[in-house]
């Protein structure tokens, strides 16, 4: 134990035990860790071509299966490196308080960040998916929608790995994000149009606001909580600095080992699903046969989703009386997801549009029956009118009942069921890549959370108030299917205990965190839409 004097040389405090970090990797363990990435890879592949085979259909063209194995190892490297890069921020508390060892601490944090992607809803995964230009989602397997794809995770991966080679606890959400808005624009400027017409300002706002606030929440409620357990939990341990590497009381490092697993979870639950959306649209684009519906609804559900599509399209047909207007529906839905702007042809358009999609449906009999050549256009058709119902709900100038906009809403829920989900082995093939991510590459952001964020060592109480915040902050975001950056409000948490405290804060660390924070919209859109630019040359 170090022993600190003062100036007088009268001993003081015991100084905080330092964390080693440096531990030699066994040869089994990293054996291991290459025999689950080709056990993953494997699984992937001979699942796609299950699906594939499960359907009927006969790849004729080899090329665009290549693409696809590139656009998915693409898609799961952004997963691996979310992984290593914001999961650090979850073992950060118990390395630093040495309730764990820091080999044992990634290794459970990344089984539970692979527990948690298995947990998950989708959600958040379509919520991400919603921020894309319209056109591109109907035409993802063309050339631009690869285009598309690739730019937006490679932007993606080189600011997430620029940001962690410098340490800095920058947010992946942000960045993909930032990487979608940067697509949409460069897509729109490109078709000639305003830069701002590519891009659902309104879900981009409602996405903006979750990661803006979340921070803020995790800082302020982080900083409340720690002096409520001071005034009610009088154990002097609790917000003591370790002195030694011994682990601390029994107790402390259960509540610390449960505050770093649901952390862990939750961060899985959340941020596992942002890739899953993308590596849906990838799915879609090569392989509409097998992934464009969902040929798991069984077809006793069909009388179901007939009733729902006759109800909404009665709903529509009232609010289009008077007009008398024919044409493919496609272009003109199309244009309203866009401008959000009503026009005489909105409702007699999308209300044909809603009767089409019911009519196929009850021709085909079920999902799963649907003739492979219509798959693609089915799906389209679908995701159009769920899209428009969606923006419908919020147009105040659509002037729609609350009982109309519940018929419409059940209707949507059937088009989400249809054309929204996620097959297992995707989800186990995301949570292979997290949690194999969360066990490399962790340290940088471990010392930067653990040692460079306040002036004194981070207690046992400091980091359970700021986990519990972070963790019960996520998990309501992802049952409110908005994503939220695990990053900024677990580092924000520590800050906020730490000026709870009166600990001091290290103001240039902050200062980075909050410059990167700033720079990572701008910075991801630039760098996707400038790659978006060169790949729809290229391809």
């Amino acid at each position: 134990m170090t022993v600190i004097a003062d100036a007088a040389g009268v001993a003081a405090q015991p100084a905080p035990a330092r964390v080693h970090l440096d531990q030699p990797v066994d040869i089994r363990a990293i054996l291991i860790f290459l025999a689950v990435i080709a056990a993953g890879l494997f699984f992937m592949a001979y699942s796609i071509y299950s699906d594939i085979a499960a359907t009927g259909d006969t790849p004729k063209e080899i090329l665009p299966f290549l693409l696809l194995g590139v656009a998915m190892l693409i898609a799961l490297g952004f997963e691996f490196v979310n992984g290593f890069h914001d999961t650090a921020n979850a073992v950060a508390t118990v390395i630093y308080t040495h309730s764990l060892k820091p080999q044992v601490a990634v290794v459970w944090s990344g089984c539970w960040n692979l527990a948690g992607v298995l947990w998950s809803t989708g959600a958040v995964a379509f919520g991400i998916v919603s921020l894309l230009p319209v056109e591109l989602i109907l035409q993802v397997g063309s050339s631009a929608g690869f285009a598309m794809v690739f730019a937006l995770l490679i932007a993606a991966i080189i600011w997430n790995l620029g940001t962690w080679s410098l340490g800095l606890p920058a947010s992946s959400s942000h960045t993909l994000i930032g990487s979608i808005v940067g697509v949409g624009v460069a897509n729109a400027l490109m078709r000639g149009q305003d830069g701002t017409s590519g891009v659902d300002w309104d879900q981009v706002t409602k996405i903006g606001q979750a990661l803006l606030l979340s921070p803020l929440f995790g800082f302020i409620l982080s900083a409340a909580l720690l002096l409520v357990m001071k005034a009610i939990v009088r154990k002097r341990e609790l917000y003591t600095a370790p002195t030694s590497s011994a682990p601390p009381p029994l107790w402390i490092r259960g509540l610390l080992t449960l505050t770093c697993t649901l952390v862990s979870f939750f961060h899985g639950s959340n941020d596992g699903q942002k890739g899953m959306g993308l590596i849906m649209l990838i799915l879609i684009g090569v392989a509409p046969t097998a992934y464009a519906l969902n040929r798991a609804v069984p077809q006793s559900h069909t009388p179901q989703f007939i009733v729902a599509a006759d109800a909404a399209s009665k709903v529509i047909s009232a609010h289009a009386a008077g007009y008398d207007i024919i044409g493919d529906p496609r272009p003109a839905v199309t244009d309203y997801i866009h401008a959000h702007k009503i026009t005489e042809g909105t409702y007699p358009l999308l209300a044909v549009l809603v009767k089409n999609i019911g009519d196929e449906v009850q021709q085909y009999g079920s999902l799963a029956k649907t003739p492979l050549d219509k798959v693609q256009n089915v799906r389209n058709d679908m995701y159009l009118a769920s899209e428009a119902i969606r923006v419908l709900g919020k147009d105040k100038e659509a002037e729609l009942k609350p009982d109309e906009m519940a018929t419409l809403n059940a209707f949507k829920k059937e088009l989400d069921g249809s054309t929204k989900f996620i097959p297992p082995w995707v989800k186990i093939c995301v949570a292979i890549a997290l949690g194999l991510g969360t066990m490399v590459g962790w340290k940088r952001i471990v010392v930067t959370v653990g040692e460079k964020i306040g002036k004194t060592h981070l207690t046992y109480g400091q980091g359970a108030a700021a986990e519990l915040i972070a963790a019960a902050t996520i998990g309501a975001a992802d049952g409110l299917g908005l994503p939220v950056s695990t990053t900024h409000v677990l580092s924000s948490g520590v800050a906020g205990t730490m000026a709870a405290n009166g600990s001091g804060m290290q103001w240039s660390t902050l200062g980075n965190i909050a410059l990167a924070w700033v720079l990572t919209l701008p910075a991801a859109m630039l760098l996707s839409g400038t790659l978006f630019f060169i790949f729809r040359h290229l391809f």
